[in-house]
């Protein structure tokens, strides 16, 4: 948790700064998640910061519900529940995973997903890189799971010797030289 915790935070305030950057004329614009345009991508971030705030009590798998716009609210409550140490402790009761795991896949989530609206935004968007190296370790670890579980798409061919960055981009199915 110790170390987790600033790693979630960081990441969750750069999107959420990229949320509040974006202007509704935008919301249709395409993201390099196929399945979202922008409006549909903070949607989805919404419900994300939902669930995981849900399952760091213990909660069940939440329904997404509909675009609200009230991201950075959701995400600050995520993280405080996550602040707590008990939430970090034992497996979700409702994915059947270790509690350590849905805090990366949160982290994951933040980072990628904050790329996805930068990218689709033409806003500026560089993660620290010990968030970078976390997630992409995780994620080397997680993708076939990830791909089974429809969280990630077919891998995109980058080069071992890309930035650590575009490899994760390219492990989770997103082409790091995407634009709009």
């Amino acid at each position: 948790m110790d170390d987790m915790m600033p790693l979630m935070t960081r990441a969750t305030e750069r999107t959420a700064g990229l949320v509040r950057a974006v202007r509704p004329e935008q919301f249709g614009s395409r993201t390099p998640c196929a399945k979202f345009d922008v409006k549909d991508l903070i949607n989805h971030l919404e419900w994300v910061a939902d669930l995981f705030e849900s399952l760091g009590r213990q909660g069940e798998r939440i329904e997404q519900e509909p675009y609200a716009g009230d991201f950075p609210e959701r995400a600050e409550r995520t993280l405080a529940v996550w602040s707590r140490p008990e939430a970090w402790e034992g497996t979700s009761p409702a994915m059947g995973l270790p509690m350590t795991t849905l805090a990366h896949m949160y982290l994951v989530d933040m980072v990628v997903h904050g790329w996805d609206l930068a990218r689709a935004t033409g806003q500026d968007y560089e993660p620290d890189a010990e968030t970078v190296s976390r997630a992409l370790h995780f994620t080397d670890q997680m993708a076939e799971m990830g791909r089974q579980r429809g969280a990630f798409g077919p891998p995109v061919d980058v080069p071992d010797s890309a930035p650590q960055f575009d490899r994760l981009l390219g492990i989770i199915g997103r082409d790091p030289a995407w634009t709009p």
